[in-house]
């Protein structure tokens, strides 16, 4: 079994739960465990909030009023990808480390938080254009009745 789907969404705070919430639908009608897909949307939400609020000024002195997110479930992973068209990460801008931070913080937990809850993580530049990609995946698990269960 394989579902992929990809949204082009405003950098507004309004688009984050709508993301989440088409993977939270899209992986409760394939059957996948609800812990996983959990994890999963918390991650994602993460991850669109730092797209939201950093993939801005672009490479070229505009602002980018997009970004997209993409998800594919295959077989026994999901795989899901932020990118924004923002400046990307240079050598002055070096891409940022996941580190843990107070549990009250209400900045610079995201990408920390992306990395406890999914099983691989990769942050990085879109290749051959502008703008920032954070890329997370894990191992899924299925309900016992799942309908789309993969084989």
């Amino acid at each position: 079994m394989s579902i992929w789907w990809s949204l082009h969404l405003r950098r507004e705070a309004a688009s984050v739960p709508l993301a989440r919430r088409l993977l939270l639908g899209t992986m409760e009608t394939a059957g996948v465990d609800p812990d996983v897909s959990y994890d999963l949307s918390v991650a994602l939400s993460e991850a669109c909030a730092n797209a939201v609020e950093h993939g801005g000024e672009s490479a070229y002195g505009g602002c980018s009023e997009a970004y997209r997110v993409t998800a594919y479930l295959d077989g026994e992973t999901c795989r899901i990808e932020v990118a924004d068209s923002g400046p990307g990460f240079t050598a002055e801008r070096p891409a940022p480390t996941p580190t843990r931070t107070n549990a009250d913080a209400e900045h610079g937990r995201g990408l920390f938080l992306i990395q406890e809850l999914a099983d691989h993580v990769h942050i990085g530049n879109k290749p051959g254009r502008a703008g920032a990609v954070v890329s997370f995946d894990k191992i899924l698990k299925w309900r016992k009745d799942a309908p789309l269960i993969a084989v």
